[in-house]
């Protein structure tokens, strides 16, 4: 998976791209999941344009951005075709942007001509906007990260011995399991004490651990897990438990 920043596609084709091009001064913008596109065209006289399009692969990994709206002096096309005869392809000359090829209301970029190296190689399989990037997706992975998505995050442990504190586990059958909903696995080797006192653990039938861990931005600022369970608290029968055990 690929992200380009919208913004920076536009300041790379005004200054490398355009030159001969009549459209010039472009600005890319994200607008909810199409691209904005503002510029001046230069035919006959200099003109202030705007088109909005949606963005998709097509099989031969071009980026079709299909125009949905364009104006020009910011009344409707429609209303100015007669008399300037302004059409999609006047905005993009072939000969003056490598790479771009117009056909009606489609725009088709080939990014191997339109973008400088290093090329990405490959099949394109899906292109879409996320404000404020396009991202271009490679290759037919997307059931297979479906698939892994839908797993919670955990680290299996079998066999050998392990040491961790005071502890120490001969024939083990550990899994470390994270608490957390994201894409990563924030186990911190240096500061897994931190995380190990304020998950919970549980033994299994066959004498194994699972340990559910957060993550370390998940972590309490203060940890005074060590101090709730002292002599005093063990004298006493009737006391109930700390809060931050029962809460477990």
């Amino acid at each position: 998976m690929i992200l380009a920043n919208i913004g920076d596609i536009g300041h790379f084709l005004n200054a490398a791209r355009v030159a001969n091009s009549p459209l010039r001064d472009i600005t890319l913008l994200a607008d909810g999941d199409q691209i904005r596109l503002k510029g001046t065209l230069h035919k006959l006289i200099s003109l202030p344009v705007e088109l909005l399009g949606s963005v998709s692969a097509t099989p031969d990994n071009r980026i079709q951005l299909h125009i949905t709206k364009l104006s020009v002096l910011r009344i409707p096309l429609k209303g100015l075709l007669g008399g300037l005869h302004i059409g999609v392809s006047d905005l993009f000359d072939p000969k003056g942007i490598p790479g771009i090829e117009v056909s009606g209301n489609e725009v088709f970029l080939d990014t191997l001509k339109l973008i400088p190296p290093p090329h990405i190689h490959g099949q394109l399989s899906r292109v879409r906007v996320v404000t404020p990037d396009i991202e271009e997706v490679y290759g037919n992975a997307e059931e297979a990260v479906t698939r892994v998505e839908q797993w919670r995050n955990f680290l299996r442990l079998n066999n050998g011995t392990i040491d961790f504190g005071k502890l120490t586990m001969h024939h083990v059958d550990l899994i470390m399991i994270d608490l957390s909903n994201d894409a990563w696995f924030d186990l911190d080797l240096n500061n897994y004490q931190n995380q190990l006192v304020n998950g919970y653990t549980r033994m299994t039938p066959q004498a194994g651990l699972q340990i559910f861990m957060p993550d370390l931005d998940d972590l309490p600022k203060v940890n005074n897990a060590s101090q709730n369970i002292g002599m005093e608290w063990l004298k006493h029968r009737n006391l109930p438990p700390p809060p931050d055990v029962i809460s477990k």
